[in-house]
């Protein structure tokens, strides 16, 4: 089956709305196995079908439960494109050694390699840096002395092709998984919201609204249902999505699109899973 990828690159906070609010904190999507911000694919969906001309768009991704009820058709129909949930690849984390750190670990880099064929020919270890050691790296809530990092010469391997976008990643740092973790949730775009009334006084409490920080690199997959690409070869419907995706190559994504919020840099990379 041949499965695409699209990386996405973000140029401004990314707020995905969670599932639930907890006390004054509003969360964003979080997978339940690993607590780690994704993308939901139906946002990701959303967003691509909005954007696909009308004439298109039923063929593409289906109808809505509003066109059956509406009378508009009779049944829901599937499309014949899916999408999948967008997750990091590479996150970035303040240093007060080297300004921006990309941090990600080997589950991160693992799951996205699936996908990719070829794959890098040397995968890198826990402490691998793509600076070298020649100085102690301090993060935000760690340090590691130079003694304890690993040059790594090959990392360009690890950073998607494709957008100018990436050449600032430049500084990037192999975690094990659980200092990946504890360093992304402390990284979070966290801001204070308070609501005023129309004389600038405090009306209420305050909240506090999560996001996926700036400079985040994420992937999602995607490709045609099985009914439409059986043999794998190139599809219409494929060659259609490719062509919208090149007129859309900044979106904008998830909640609070009035703030500027969202907004990302996508490209396209092809791949063949075996």
């Amino acid at each position: 089956m041949t499965v695409n990828l699209a990386y996405l690159y973000l140029l401004s906070p990314l707020h995905t709305g969670g599932t639930s609010q907890e006390g004054n904190l509003v969360g964003i999507a979080r997978e339940s196995h690993t607590e780690l911000p994704y993308l939901p694919s139906s946002t990701i969906r959303g967003r691509l079908r909005a954007a696909t001309s009308q004439d298109q768009r039923t063929k593409l991704w289906g109808n809505t439960i509003e066109d059956v009820t509406s009378g508009s058709d009779e049944n829901l129909k599937q499309g014949t494109l899916w999408v999948g949930d967008g997750a990091i690849i590479w996150f970035p984390v303040p240093s007060l050694s080297h300004g921006v750190v990309w941090v990600t670990c080997p589950f991160l880099l693992k799951r996205w390699l699936r996908f990719i064929d070829p794959k890098p020919t040397v995968f890198p270890d826990i402490g691998s840096f793509s600076t070298g050691n020649q100085a102690n790296l301090y993060l935000r809530d760690a340090i590691f002395k130079k003694e304890k990092l690993k040059p790594w010469s090959e990392w360009s391997q690890f950073i998607p092709n494709g957008s100018d976008e990436t050449n600032i990643m430049t500084q990037l740092l192999v975690l094990s998984n659980q200092n990946c973790r504890v360093l992304i949730e402390s990284s979070l775009w966290r801001q204070v919201k308070v609501r005023l009334d129309e004389t600038k006084t405090v009306q209420g409490g305050f909240r506090y609204e999560e996001a996926i920080p700036p400079e985040t690199l994420m992937y999602f997959p995607w490709s045609t249902t099985a009914a439409v690409n059986g043999n794998g070869r190139e599809t219409k419907e494929s060659s259609d999505f490719k062509q919208l995706m090149s007129k859309q190559s900044l979106l904008q994504l998830g909640g609070q699109e009035s703030l500027g919020r969202g907004f990302v840099r996508q490209w396209l990379s092809e791949q063949q899973e075996q």
